[in-house]
């Protein structure tokens, strides 16, 4: 990762967590699935330059990796796919070129959900190894449930660094999403871990260099 992208990636994380404590105030994030939604002024403030249709998405994400982690554990299924994610790369990148975008910026991207994910996923595999009684009591099936959503997400992720490609490309792209992502981060409720894989999610998303 080039340093300024570092740098913008914990500049942002930092924003990402100061916005959402704000937010939510002394009580902290609520668990991760439930939602409250954000006062109408700041989501007017938040949606101006209409990034938060990035970092909803990227929430969204996020918070089916509760899900994934709920059909991999206590299996033989690892949490790390090399092959499945090379074939989701390889798709996005295709269907990137098809919209008019660049390719391997819109993997870059793709490929910051994935760690992000599998990020969430290792510390609610440690979470439920420490206390058993939290542990999920259905396991999802990721053909047929998970998949699907993480396809609906795909397609609308690429809609939206589409419709948002001039924004990302502006020298103000760091902080716009930093406002962005603490607001979404805040709607979303996320608690530590899935605020930490945001953090993960963010940095090829400004176009900048």
């Amino acid at each position: 990762m080039r340093p300024r992208r570092l740098r913008c990636a914990l500049t942002v994380l930092g924003a990402v967590a100061t916005a959402t404590a704000l937010a939510l105030g002394p009580a902290g994030p609520a668990t991760a699935g439930t939602q409250r939604p954000a006062p109408a002024s700041a989501d007017r403030t938040a949606t101006r330059h209409g990034l938060t249709s990035v970092t909803d998405l990227l929430a969204q994400r996020l918070l089916l990796a509760d899900k994934v982690a709920a059909a991999k554990y206590g299996t033989d299924t690892p949490i790390d796919d090399p092959v499945r994610e090379a074939q989701i790369l390889d798709d996005v990148r295709a269907r990137a070129s098809a919209l008019g975008l660049e390719p391997d910026a819109v993997a870059a991207v793709f490929r910051d959900q994935i760690e992000a994910n599998k990020l969430v996923q290792r510390a609610l595999f440690a979470r439920w190894d420490a206390h058993p009684g939290e542990r999920p009591t259905e396991r999802p099936d990721l053909a047929k449930e998970v998949r699907p959503a993480l396809d609906r997400i795909t397609t609308a992720l690429l809609a939206a660094l589409r419709d948002t490609e001039r924004t990302r490309a502006l020298p103000s792209c760091g902080p716009r999403l930093a406002t962005a992502a603490g607001w979404s981060a805040y709607t979303h409720r996320l608690d530590a871990p899935h605020l930490e894989g945001l953090g993960r999610a963010l940095p090829s998303v400004c176009a900048g260099p």
